[in-house]
């Protein structure tokens, strides 16, 4: 059995379209879990969501799962990331910043959005997922950690109790998560934590978009954490065409 893992795709459709593309090439694949963060941030959200809707049109519900992330929330609901604020008058001009840089992408975002794409959006808010393996065991899916959309308790470098308390109210023998934008495959107790990384904004490989492909032979998994390029300078050329509010900061975080 195949399952292909994507998540966090943020909009960014060139590096979307890169990873569709390498599936077909790899070919054989059983499922596919898409596991939340589909359009914020990036400049093509719409394009994103449509080619999910595609996806999911062409093999099926049963055969593609689409949950939704914090930052699908956060369009949906009208929500903001909470930050910290300062205490100290020389830190507030920066905050300041942030938070009218995160409202205009996500004011600009809202509006490419189609009723389609909300619908979709509102559809997968909270959701999780389930999958017994012949074999192997239980596999769960989620964005962050398991109730929590935000929760950045699922790192690479997050100490072991931590990690472990995560998942202590699920059961199985595999986790999948999403969130950080960090590829992760790491053992947490009982449980094996794979990250696929971020398709369309990786924090450990900028301007490289980033799936998994896990595959069970004889009860036994192995996984292939893939690596695709994609045209990052054409891509933030065309979204500077489009219009996007903060496309130097956006270039920042594809570029690294």
């Amino acid at each position: 059995m195949r399952l292909a893992i994507i998540s966090d795709i943020h909009g960014n459709f060139p590096a979307l379209q890169a990873v569709l593309a390498d599936m077909e090439r790899c070919g054989g694949i059983d499922l596919i879990w898409c596991l939340g963060d589909l359009a914020a941030l990036g400049g093509q959200p719409h394009e994103c969501v449509q080619a999910l809707l595609a996806l999911r049109e062409r093999h099926g519900e049963d055969k593609c799962k689409i949950i939704g992330g914090n930052t699908d929330r956060y369009l949906v609901t009208g929500a903001r990331i909470a930050f910290s604020p300062p205490t100290e008058a020389e830190d507030f001009p920066a905050y300041r910043d942030n938070i009218l840089s995160m409202s205009a992408i996500n004011a600009w975002n809202m509006e490419a959005l189609s009723w389609d794409d909300f619908s979709l959006l509102r559809e997968i808010l909270g959701r999780e997922l389930k999958l017994p393996v012949a074999g192997y065991g239980s596999v769960i899916g989620f964005h962050a950690i398991p109730g929590d959309d935000e929760s950045t308790a699922l790192m690479p470098e997050s100490a072991d109790e931590e990690a472990a308390d995560a998942l202590l109210d699920r059961g199985g023998r595999l986790a999948l998560a999403g969130h950080t934008h960090l590829a992760m495959d790491r053992q947490v107790g009982g449980w094996r934590v794979i990250n696929p990384g971020s398709v369309g904004l990786s924090f450990g490989n900028p301007g490289v978009a980033e799936w998994a492909l896990l595959e069970w032979r004889e009860g036994a998994l192995h996984v292939d954490l893939r690596r695709l390029p994609y045209d990052v300078a054409g891509t933030l050329q065309e979204w500077g065409r489009l219009g996007h509010p903060e496309i130097d900061w956006i270039g920042s975080k594809l570029t690294g």
